[in-house]
């Protein structure tokens, strides 16, 4: 299957100020979001940015880059308005890989762009949790599926919850029981991603503070590709930073 990515970037953030500039091992981060991005099998790879210092940077090392508006809420938004500007058809297939993924698998990123169809407009990923902690932090996103493999709903309460397993002791993980942890990474066919800004919030999107409730609230099907290795996580900490930095520079 024929795929663009973009990869969204603003240069404001609150824990990482000039994340995506970050040097790692000589390029920035935006850059080495996009070369890993580039390993995927993706027709083209473009970075959206409102910032001319990303602009710039990509430029630099002939990554391929398109300015947007500063107003947009959301990432996906901003890719919405490039996949427009570049005309891509409304059966184009985007996936939208964030630009502080700097070693995302990139047969990640091809296995979720392989589940868009007519019928299933969005896609995305996940993996099986194995810590008995995860399952209960509110910082990691669970969902559950219906037997298609597709979303019933996202949540970053525990998900499901197992009854009779969690009656005694939420200590250890149940046996059989196999939760499945979010993973941030979205496909889309553009016709969708373009009807996408269009759609009203949802309540339970508040509530969660989760995005992708919102497509889910209005009808719209999501397929997840389960992976059965956990991701390498992305930098959201200058721990992370410090972390991804040895990484490249070994």
């Amino acid at each position: 299957m024929s795929f663009t990515v973009i990869i969204p970037a603003r240069l404001a953030s609150t824990r990482l100020p000039n994340k995506p500039l970050a040097d790692l091992g000589g390029k920035p981060m935006i850059v080495r979001v996009a070369e890993r991005a580039m390993q995927s099998g993706a027709a083209q790879v473009i970075v959206a940015t409102d910032h001319a210092d990303i602009f710039a940077a990509c430029a630099q090392h002939k990554v391929a880059v398109q300015m947007t508006r500063a107003d947009h809420p959301s990432g996906t938004d901003r890719i919405a308005e490039v996949a427009a500007l570049i005309g891509l058809p409304d059966d184009a297939v985007v996936v939208n890989v964030q630009g502080d993924e700097p070693l995302i698998d990139p047969s990640l990123i091809a296995a979720t762009a392989t589940l868009i169809s007519r019928d299933v407009p969005m896609a995305t990923a996940a993996h099986t949790i194995s810590d008995i902690e995860e399952t209960f932090n509110p910082n990691v996103v669970k969902v559950v599926l219906d037997k298609s493999g597709r979303a019933l709903y996202f949540s970053r309460a525990t998900i499901p919850w197992h009854r009779d397993g969690f009656a005694l002791s939420r200590e250890a993980m149940p046996a059989a029981y196999a939760p499945l942890r979010h993973i941030g990474l979205y496909a889309y066919r553009n016709a969708f991603l373009q009807e996408y800004p269009q759609l009203s919030i949802s309540p339970l999107e508040q509530l969660e503070a989760l995005e992708q409730l919102r497509v889910l609230w209005h009808g719209v099907p999501i397929a997840v590709h389960v992976t059965p290795h956990a991701p390498v996580t992305g930098v959201d900490t200058p721990e992370d930073l410090a972390r991804v930095r040895q990484f490249f520079a070994n």
